[in-house]
């Protein structure tokens, strides 16, 4: 089985890395600069044990494919589309994305599409090189089919990856950690726009309260932080690197590369897109989700906004939404 992992950042880069150390036959999909320096150089994976310089298949558009081939997109959930439409819509897709939207969008297309709940710190922010913090195994992935149900296929990736230096599980209710996920993504924003430091407490809770109470009334089910420590614990401890933590999430990322784009949408959104369907106010995700987006499209340094600044619009948003 060849493994083509379309977008090599922190989290495909990861995989991709991992699975090539782990004797699998790997593809990577990148572009720009980062593509170059695959191609010339190879892909250098940092660990908080390690230096390698891995010298991965790179490409950067659709290849000739084989009977054999499993996509693992790991884009922005915004670039899905558009990473996924050069290729054959034969092959299974495995979405190793934040959010919950990636895997719908892929069944248009897609008739085997599974879900991959990625729990996986990792940094890229240079072209050419992902750092992974993750130790003694760099991340813990659930794989099942999508919408529910396993197969084969998805507990034979989750064997490969298991393998691999990951903890990875089949899992027959992979959306529901997806969900679960998804309430702690909603940090992401949150991070991007004020970074860590006293009080930025109070904002993670009204993001996440919001998001809860929006999956109760939907009915939908999530898995909760207890449940993921169990399985990280003693196998997935967040470490240094360089003497040097991790500078941010994937949102933060975003901002530092200047991307121009952001996932707010899908993280943010998502939950803001639930509400109303409900009729429910969630004033603090609507806020996250519109100043994200205006961080990226302004091109801003992440954690430049003042917590102040962010409180006092979501206490004028909530105002707004109770006249």
């Amino acid at each position: 089985m060849r493994y083509i992992v379309i977008g090599a950042g922190a989290v495909g880069g990861t995989i991709g890395a991992r699975l090539f150390q782990g004797g699998h036959d790997v593809l990577l999909i990148a572009r720009g600069a980062h593509y170059e320096t695959l191609k010339n150089r190879g892909l250098r994976l940092l660990t908080p044990y390690s230096d390698d310089l891995l010298d991965i298949p790179a490409a950067d558009g659709p290849v000739a494919v084989r009977d054999d081939d499993v996509l693992i997109v790991a884009t922005k959930s915004q670039d899905t589309v558009t990473a996924l439409a050069p290729w054959p819509t034969h092959l299974p897709v495995v979405c190793a994305q934040n959010g919950v939207e990636n895997e719908r969008t892929a069944l248009r297309r897609f008739e085997r599409v599974y879900g991959m709940c990625v729990w996986l710190p990792a940094l890229h922010t240079e072209p050419g090189t992902v750092a992974a913090y993750g130790s003694p195994r760099s991340g813990l992935l659930h794989v099942g089919c999508y919408p529910h149900g396993s197969d084969e296929l998805a507990k034979q990736i989750a064997i490969d990856l298991d393998r691999s230096r990951f903890v990875a599980l089949p899992s027959a209710e992979v959306m529901r950690w997806k969900y679960g996920k998804l309430l702690a993504n909603l940090a992401n924003a949150v991070e991007a726009l004020v970074g860590h430091g006293p009080g930025v407490e109070e904002v993670l809770e009204l993001a996440r309260c919001e998001g809860t109470h929006v999956l109760e009334e939907a009915g939908i089910c999530y898995s909760t932080p207890r449940e993921e420590r169990e399985l990280r614990r003693d196998q997935v401890d967040l470490l240094p690197i360089g003497g040097s933590m991790r500078g941010g999430g994937s949102s933060w990322q975003s901002l530092a590369r200047a991307t121009g784009s952001i996932e707010a949408d899908y993280l943010n959104g998502e939950i803001v897109l639930l509400a109303r369907e409900l009729g429910i106010a969630t004033p603090a995700n609507e806020v996250l989700q519109r100043e994200a987006n205006r961080f990226a499209r302004e091109r801003r340094e992440p954690g430049s906004m003042p917590l102040e600044t962010l409180m006092a619009l979501i206490a004028e948003r909530s105002g707004a939404g109770s006249r």
